[in-house]
């Protein structure tokens, strides 16, 4: 039996979970409060103190580290890679350190790899966000300084594409996909035959806005406003990421809050719900035109898949593209496990980082 140690920090908390093989045995969610991130200068520093805090909640479950068989932990920012099954080594470990994009996920593979030196086990990540499999003509942008990037729910929207696969019969390499996922960010991409050759740059600037980002923007009106003395760049950067989108114009980043007050009669927030799901559906329509038309299921996936409402509206858009499937929530931690299922089976061989 493997018994896999799941690792997914995020900006406050870090998610931990040890599965028996596919299924769940233990699951917590350790939150950190501001004051006590507050004392370490840039993200990278965190590392001892989140791993201290991951082995004391293990010891106090009473869950031997010894008795652990595999790590698999959440891929962070590193450099455009092709989907797969990675395991952790000193390269990949310098590069997260190093890597201009700072984000709480690139600590998961840090503390993997000092548990899995220390245990003398092996340590994974598994479809990270920067997962590149775009066609060479996704890659043109409009200028040659400025390339499109593959950066996009990864790990969900491989796992949920695989499930779908399943359930039907068929792998995931047989199928032409338009998988869309929903939540505090949104991505859309076209999935041919296992490849996701085309997806927008959902983590700070392009597609559907979100409830808290903002994606594409007029970039004349951008550059005009870089220049414009207003704002500094740190204050632009939030109104792309965190501060834009559904927030933007609402105020509220919660999409219940904000049917909440469609509900009561909220004008402004209707319009802005519907905008979004317009905005989606013509990113699906687009992905489906990548694909020429060969689309088997159109799937939804992540947080905002709950509403019906935002579904709803979508599917009056694109309805007539394909059929439609709805995979609502994400389960990273068990997508992670899968996979460390998948390599234990030889279903998929891991790939050497460098």
């Amino acid at each position: 039996m493997e018994k896999i140690l799941v690792l997914n920090p995020g900006s406050t908390s870090t998610k931990v979970a040890v599965f028996h093989n596919e299924e769940l045995f233990w699951q917590k969610n350790l939150h950190h409060s501001n004051e006590e991130l507050a004392k370490f200068k840039e993200i990278k520093d965190q590392y001892l103190f989140r791993k201290e805090a991951i082995e004391s909640e293990l010891e106090k479950e009473g869950i031997a580290l010894s008795e652990l068989t595999l790590i698999m932990s959440r891929g962070g920012l590193l450099k455009p890679i092709p989907s797969g099954v990675y395991q952790v080594n000193k390269q990949m470990v310098e590069d997260l350190k190093t890597s201009p994009k700072q984000h709480a996920s690139n600590l998961a593979a840090i503390i993997a790899y000092s548990l899995s030196n220390e245990l003398n086990i092996k340590a994974y990540i598994a479809d990270p966000v920067v997962v590149d499999e775009l066609s060479d003509v996704a890659r043109f942008s409009g200028h040659p300084e400025f390339p499109r990037k593959s950066i996009f729910h990864a790990l969900n929207q491989k796992a949920i594409a695989r499930q779908y696969a399943d359930q039907i019969g068929k792998s995931y390499e047989e199928l032409n996909l338009v998988v869309i996922h929903m939540g505090g960010g949104i991505s859309v991409a076209a999935h041919q035959h296992g490849k996701a050759i085309d997806v927008n740059q959902a983590l700070d600037g392009e597609g559907p806005f979100s409830p808290e980002r903002s994606g594409t923007l007029p970039v004349g009106d951008i550059i005009r406003a870089a220049y414009s003395g207003k704002y500094t760049e740190k204050e632009l950067h939030s109104m792309v990421v965190g501060k834009g989108g559904m927030v933007a114009y609402c105020g509220k980043n919660d999409a219940l809050a904000v049917e909440n007050d469609i509900a009561k009669g909220n004008e402004l927030a209707k319009q802005v719900y519907e905008a979004m799901g317009y905005q989606i559906s013509k990113e699906v329509g687009a992905m489906a035109t990548v694909l020429k038309g060969k689309v088997d299921a159109i799937i939804f996936t992540g947080g905002l898949a709950y509403s019906k409402f935002l579904v709803n509206i979508i599917k009056e858009y694109i309805s007539y593209l394909a059929p439609i499937v709805v995979f609502p929530g994400e389960d990273e931690m068990k997508a992670l496990a899968l996979n460390g299922i998948r390599l234990s089976n030889k279903e998929v061989e891991s790939t050497v980082y460098q």
